[in-house]
């Protein structure tokens, strides 16, 4: 059977010619729960039945190789894979970057990892410590390329120097609209890295093309990347949900649709979305916005019933070119602050290993998107040209890394 879509994975199975460069080296793999092929077999096993490839490691990223880990600073212990006997190394545990004793039990390294299109999933910040470590001990990184479920849309305020860490790997806006592969030139690039870094590119991969948008509907079946990653439409939204992280709201973490919806037992959701409409309603487009009630079972307010709002990025309610989650959620943020001017909006925890910046300023980069929500005189003008500033200069950058 011929496809019309193939992953980097899909075509390296398929073709011999790719894979020949790879024979006599030892190779690790990079995956998670979604690196599998068409057939839905995982990366580790089709590789390790190609005679001509010798697996020699395992690398696991945030989530583990087996996506076993649900929340943020949850971490995945090393361990033998029982099926292969190959040992599999944790990128979220003791240590978030490679060891010189990992990066010795290979000559090439094979990262095959779906991503979501979002700056702050930590997939890309760990593609970054890579291809760093490899510069340092001169090893080859193979990238086999994946689709960005949120397409080719770009949005949000670029990560300010300084402001690097964990969920924030370079100065991207939060939507940066590009392939894991793409990233990689990117980083290459801007981080003038000497690494010998190849990309087995997709097949027939289509970013603009309804209704997938980013996604191949009817040729692809989801996989959740990480736990709270079900489906395309978390994905879409994701680039304004996830900053519900640094937020006492819920975003849905115990409940069946995480980061499609958010809320809290003590909001009028309605109120909220009315307060929306009235302050920006082109930034509510693309969408349907729902009102809903909700009992997490775990995580933020479990037990407790929330009345909040659903977002529907899915069909009918779907405009790619109109929809912008990032401004969506920054409204909501906004409309909560000005019905209720003393609520408690922003969670002050450790977040990814940092302890002395709340979370939504390292969610977003910098202390703006919070101090604009804070500001009662800020109107959302304001934080639209702040954006576009920086959405209008991104595309420009990422430009010459586009290969699709």
């Amino acid at each position: 059977m011929t496809l019309r879509f193939q992953t980097g994975l899909d075509r390296l199975l398929a073709d011999p010619g790719l894979r020949r460069p790879l024979a006599g080296r030892r190779v690790a793999l990079l995956a998670h729960p979604a690196s599998v092929t068409a057939t839905l077999d995982h990366a580790l096993d089709a590789l390790a039945a190609l005679p001509e490839i010798r697996l020699t490691a395992a690398f696991g990223p945030q989530h583990g190789l087996r996506g076993d880990k649900q929340d943020n600073m949850m971490e995945s212990p090393d361990f033998r894979d029982p099926r292969h006997g190959i040992p599999v190394f944790s990128l979220y545990g003791e240590v978030r970057r490679p060891t010189p004793a990992m990066l010795d039990s290979f000559d090439v390294l094979l990262i095959d990892l779906q991503d979501l299109g979002c700056r702050i999933y930590t997939f890309i910040t760990t593609l970054r410590y890579m291809l760093e470590a490899a510069t340092a001990h001169g090893k080859s990184v193979w990238l086999l390329d994946r689709p960005n479920p949120a397409g080719r849309p770009v949005e949000g305020l670029a990560l300010r120097a300084g402001w690097e860490s964990f969920v924030g790997a370079g100065a991207m806006p939060m939507r940066h609209g590009l392939t894991l592969g793409e990233l990689g030139h990117w980083f290459i690039a801007t981080l003038q890295l000497d690494v010998d870094y190849r990309v087995i590119e997709m097949l027939g991969w289509q970013p603009d093309a309804a209704p997938g948008h980013g996604w191949p509907l009817g040729e692809r079946t989801w996989i959740n990347p990480s736990p709270n990653a079900p489906n395309l439409g978390m994905a879409r939204a994701y680039a304004g949900t996830v900053m519900l992280e640094g937020s006492t709201l819920s975003e849905g973490r115990g409940t069946t649709r995480p980061l499609e919806l958010f809320g809290a037992p003590d909001l009028d959701a309605r109120a909220v979305l009315a307060e929306m409409q009235a302050l920006a309603p082109d930034w509510l487009t693309g969408c349907a916005l729902r009102d809903c009630w909700f009992e997490p079972t775990f995580h933020k307010h479990a037990g407790q019933l929330c009345h909040g709002l659903h977002i529907h990025a899915e069909a009918p309610h779907y405009d790619h070119a109109t929809f912008r989650p990032w401004r969506l959620q920054s409204l909501a943020f906004k409309a909560i602050r000005r019905l209720y001017p003393d609520y408690p909006l922003w969670r002050d925890f450790p977040y990814e290993y940092e302890h002395d910046r709340l979370a939504i300023d390292l969610i977003n980069g910098s202390p703006l998107l919070r101090e604009w929500v804070d500001d009662p005189a800020a109107e959302p003008a304001d934080l639209d040209a702040l954006s576009a500033t920086d959405e209008t200069a991104w595309i420009e950058a990422r430009r010459p890394f586009l290969r699709y």
